[in-house]
């Protein structure tokens, strides 16, 4: 039984919570989120409350779905009153980005700069536009309301030129560790 599932999600002030059917609306300071509810859990809202119920946990599947769906309730709640933020790095000589016309671009060893569309509801903050040499990264950090949505263009940012493991250049998570590789050792011959 999922315990986590079970606890009911506090409506903070400022936020209004809004159930159509299987549809829920959050709204809060932050912003606007929209989620269909799964048909086999029971989402209520009640005395600045969200309850998530399952009637059946004899169902593995529905187990599954019970937390899950709490879950992502949460994480709406705290996106429209906390928001969430991604910390990113480029390292490598030369590499950098800009925000250009709603869309980053990105310098980062290729003979074209890569041009990615930003989501309406990411905001990119560039504290560090260049790298210094191999060793003073690039910084710039991605917010939003929206946890997933975040989570998928930080992927897509980081998926254009993943860290390579002998010098660590790449574009990374700030908190992500890169495991390192030794080159090619040259002997004395033999």
């Amino acid at each position: 039984m999922s315990r986590i599932g079970k606890k009911p999600i506090a409506i903070p002030g400022g936020v209004k919570v809004e159930q159509k059917g299987l549809q829920i609306k959050v709204t809060g300071p932050k912003g606007t989120l929209e989620m269909d509810c799964h048909p086999e859990i029971d989402v209520k809202v009640e005395n600045d409350a969200i309850v998530v119920d399952n009637a059946d946990f004899g169902d593995r599947s529905k187990r599954a779905l019970h937390g899950t769906m709490r879950a992502l309730l949460n994480n709406m709640v705290t996106g429209v009153t906390q928001g969430f933020e991604k910390k990113m790095q480029i390292f490598g000589t030369g590499y950098n980005l800009k925000e250009q016309g709603g869309k980053l671009v990105l310098n980062v060893g290729f003979c074209h700069p890569v041009e990615l569309p930003i989501p309406k509801s990411v905001k990119v903050d560039i504290k560090t536009p260049a790298t210094r040499g191999n060793d003073v990264p690039a910084l710039f950090s991605l917010s939003g309301p929206d946890k997933q949505e975040l989570g998928q263009f930080a992927a897509v940012i980081r998926k254009v030129r993943p860290p390579e493991p002998y010098q660590g250049k790449g574009i990374r998570y700030a908190d992500e560790h890169v495991i390192r590789k030794v080159g090619k050792a040259f002997g004395a011959g033999g």
